[in-house]
C-alpha cells in the first residue's frame, strides 16, 4: 500500500543511512522499524512496577504519575520557603 507520511529530516537521512548500508530499501526499512517498535508495545510480560504506598487513600487528588512535570512542579509548590518555620 502505498502511503505519505511526515517524518523529521534527521531520522528520515539516519534511516537512509541505514538502508544503505544495509542494502536493503527505505519502505523496508521503515517497515521492520515500525514492525519491530509495534512489538515491543504489544509483547506480553511487560512487568508493572507497583510503588510503595504509605498512609491510607493512594495519591493525592489532582497527583498523576505519568507527568512528571505536574509532579515536580507539586512537590516544588508544596515545599516550604527557605528561612520558613516549620511545625
Amino acid at each position: 500500500m502505498r502511503t505519505t507520511i511526515n517524518i523529521d529530516d534527521t531520522l528520515l537521512a539516519e534511516a537512509k543511512q541505514v538502508a544503505a548500508r544495509t542494502g536493503r530499501s527505505l519502505a523496508t526499512v521503515v517497515e521492520d522499524a515500525l514492525r519491530e517498535s509495534l512489538q515491543r508495545r504489544n509483547r506480553p510480560g511487560v512487568r508493572t512496577i507497583e510503588l510503595p504506598r504509605f498512609g491510607e487513600g493512594g495519591l493525592q487528588p489532582g497527583v498523576d504519575m505519568d507527568d512528571s512535570a505536574a509532579l515536580l512542579e507539586l512537590m516544588e509548590h508544596d515545599d516550604p520557603e527557605p528561612g520558613d518555620a516549620t511545625d
